[in-house]
């Protein structure tokens, strides 16, 4: 079985799929700014007590009225950001009414482009996925199944092209310490190529862990949020993260205060360097009209 997964969950060379309900973004904002974001989203359950994961734990399985309110609330949020990295959303199964959460959030916050990975394929149970939203067209997206048992991915994209070109990756790590050390091993191999970085998701581990004592210790990131992120209802752990090469300017750095899920979600602003000094920034490619 484990050979059949790693079979079909190759890495893949992507386009993201194209929202016809919003204009495209040719270029970067004019304020040279990108406003970031990582939500998990616990597939639009609103998990406000521990005891919760078990009274509610159906909702993992079969579908509710409240998730669409909450998705809503969701979407809502969404709409202030230019990039955002979705965990533990579904891809259109029983559970979710086979609403592809990815799409439907993309649509709520209007944005032009959105990328579905698919990391556990229960059938019409539950298509277990990362995603991605964005304003810009990426230059690059590549899909990373990350190593491990089964279940775990990576995204990585860049927007821009050059050496100016930023880099991100998004993802959801392992619980075990032992195996988040070979996914971020994985990972480390595959960034060495850009200036700008950006890594962002839930990681499962706190800051000092991943810039200390993983193998991003040698990238010289920099967490600048400090604030828990779990549980959302009395936030303990800082477990979801937005890490920044040194070189990115940081603007605002926020854990939002919005109970919708178990985890709460971080946003960052951070401006290129190119454009603090007033240079241009790269040019994004359009898809040409067919």
């Amino acid at each position: 079985m484990l050979r059949r997964w790693r079979k079909t969950r190759a890495v893949g060379l992507c386009d993201p799929q194209v929202n016809p309900q919003c204009s495209p973004q040719v270029d970067w904002p004019a304020d040279g700014l990108l406003r970031l974001l990582s939500f998990n989203v616990q597939v639009g359950i609103n998990t406000q007590r521990y005891h919760h994961y078990l009274t509610r734990s159906w909702q993992h399985l079969l579908p509710h009225a409240g998730r669409t309110g909450n998705l809503q609330r969701i979407g809502d949020l969404l709409a202030d950001f230019d990039l955002v990295a979705l965990q533990e959303v579904d891809g259109g199964s029983l559970r979710s009414g086979y609403v592809n959460q990815v799409e439907y959030l993309a649509q709520l916050g209007a944005f032009p482009y959105w990328y579905q990975q698919l990391n556990r394929n229960l059938g019409r149970f539950a298509q277990h996925s990362n995603g991605v939203l964005s304003r810009l067209r990426p230059t690059l997206l590549e899909d990373h199944p990350l190593p491990g048992p089964p279940g775990r991915g990576a995204i990585v994209l860049r927007l821009g092209e050059g050496e100016h070109a930023l880099g991100v990756v998004m993802m959801h790590l392992a619980l075990g310490a032992r195996t988040r050390t070979r996914q971020l091993a994985y990972i480390r191999e595959r960034v060495s190529e850009f200036r700008h970085l950006v890594l962002m998701g839930d990681m499962n581990t706190h800051a000092v862990d991943l810039l200390e004592n993983s193998p991003l210790r040698d990238l010289g990131l920099l967490a600048p949020q400090v604030e828990a992120t779990f549980p959302s209802w009395r936030p303990q752990r800082c477990l979801d993260h937005i890490l920044l090469s040194s070189e990115l300017e940081l603007g605002r750095v926020d854990v939002l205060s919005q109970p919708i899920s178990d985890h709460l979600p971080v946003a960052v602003e951070i401006r290129l360097p190119e454009a603090q000094n007033g240079a241009q920034m790269p040019m994004l490619k359009t898809p040409s009209p067919e």
